[in-house]
Order: C-alpha cells, then structure tokens, then sequence
C-alpha cells in the first residue's frame, strides 16, 4: 500500500449468534463502504448463518452465502477502529478492546425469532436489513 493511501478502518461487528444481524451489517458495510472498511463479523454465541439472511441480502444484490458465522473470541486482542453491537445481548457481553477502540451500539430487532410463514419471516429479514442500511449509511457519513 502506497504510504498516500489511508488505512482501511477496522470494523468488528457483534450479534448473539452471528447468524443474521451482524452477517447482514457485515455484506452491507464491505458492499457500500467503497472499500474504506476492513469488515468482520462475530456472536458472543456462535450458531450458524441463516439461509433468510442470505435471502434478504441477494435480493438486493449482496452475496453472504460464503460467510460463516466466528466467535468474538478469534478476535480477542486485536485493534479495530469499532466495535458495533447490534444487539443488546451482544453489547452486555462484548468483551474489552484494546485502547483507541469506540464502541458503538444499535439495538435492532432480532430477525431470528420472527414467526409466521416462510413470507411473514423474509419481511422481518428485509426490514431489519433495511434499518441496518440506513444506519451504516449514516455511520459511513459521520
């Protein structure tokens, strides 16, 4: 990297599971940070990434079905310029980083434990994707 060039920030994105919020914020923030973000993602409680969030996000145009779902342990002791909780049970357990790390936290709504239909659900996933949108679209303009 030419010494002109800035240093992609780091952002570590955190969710209970690290199967729908976090995997959605983590495609959206690479797809629409023009590449001025080094993006990771990771649950506090690793499960599996679910198949409707990879859904909502191809629907518009954003491919996450070789993302796989990390602990925050894998990043313990790394520098990241954010760390984002966008969960409650994420931010009460997010564990500490290093100095020069800001924390931020948004509470969305859990697309996981949304009922219904097979339709009912991918609308739940498509609103919770589209918060998540809007608020990174105003984090990338901060």
């Amino acid at each position: 990297m030419a010494s002109n060039e800035a240093k992609p920030i780091r952002v570590l994105i955190l969710c209970t599971g690290n199967s729908a919020r976090s995997q959605m914020a983590e495609g959206l923030l690479r797809d629409i940070g023009g590449g001025r973000f080094e993006v990771f993602s990771a649950g506090v409680n690793p499960t599996s990434v679910r198949p409707q969030a990879v859904t909502a996000m191809s629907e518009i145009g954003i491919d996450i079905s070789k993302q796989y779902s990390k602990s925050v342990d894998e990043f313990s002791g790394q520098q990241f310029d954010y760390v984002i909780t966008v969960c409650d049970n994420a931010n009460e357990r997010c564990p500490v980083f290093p100095a020069g790390t800001e924390r931020i936290h948004w509470s969305f709504e859990d697309p996981a434990a949304a009922t219904g239909d097979e339709s009912a659900v991918l609308t739940v996933y498509r609103t919770v994707r589209d918060q998540i949108k809007d608020k990174l679209q105003a984090f990338i303009r901060s």
